[in-house]
């Protein structure tokens, strides 16, 4: 009884994730995007997506895991905004403390699993990381290009700075990177991103 109380209590807690708002919006309502939606999001990409991962061989499973573990941390550390320079500063540390905490509620083997799949992905090294990523810079970029670029207007985000923080998409997905230059490019040339 005491692993399944564990694993209760990280359910329970995981919760506070739907009250986690980023800073995209909702293609139809505009209403702030929660990080659980965010998450829910994240796991249909890689599903209908993964057809087009660099890899030929990706581990499907392994790859949703990655996308519905990696945000539990923004419970604790909050949502850093991707563009937010001062933020990312300590993101990392905040985030590692968070997992820690969040990760450790559960029994010590799927804490031990939950914490590897976490590490994984904040490497970036695996095909399954590298495609994770992929999705995960792809997504808000979906939903700033169909909001009229709701998020980078707001913020006064630039094309170069859109491009220098998603070119790496191409190391997990080369056909969404080129899909996503589109995408970056018609943006600029409606006015939706600022060159």
């Amino acid at each position: 009884m005491e692993r399944l109380a564990r694993q209760i209590e990280f359910i329970a807690e995981v919760d506070r994730l739907k009250e986690i708002f980023r800073q995209t919006i909702l293609i139809n309502s505009r209403r702030p995007e929660n990080d659980a939606e965010h998450s829910w999001h994240l796991c249909l990409c890689v599903i209908v997506l993964a057809e087009h991962a660099e890899s030929g061989k990706l581990d499907v499973l392994r790859v949703l895991k990655m996308v519905i573990l990696h945000d539990l941390v923004e419970i604790d550390a909050g949502d850093t905004f991707a563009y937010d320079t001062a933020g990312m500063a300590d993101q990392h540390e905040r985030e590692a403390r968070a997992a820690d905490r969040i990760f450790g509620l559960l029994p010590a083997d799927q804490a031990a699993e939950f914490r590897a799949l976490w590490d994984e992905f904040e490497e970036k090294a695996t095909p399954e990381a590298k495609f994770a990523t992929a999705v995960d810079r792809f997504q808000p970029m979906l939903l700033n290009v169909r909001t009229q670029g709701h998020a980078w207007r707001k913020h006064g985000i630039t094309h170069a700075r859109v491009t220098a923080r998603n070119q790496h998409i191409a190391a997990g997905c080369p056909a969404l990177w080129e899909y996503a230059s589109k995408m970056i490019a018609d943006a600029v040339e409606r006015g939706d991103l600022a060159r």
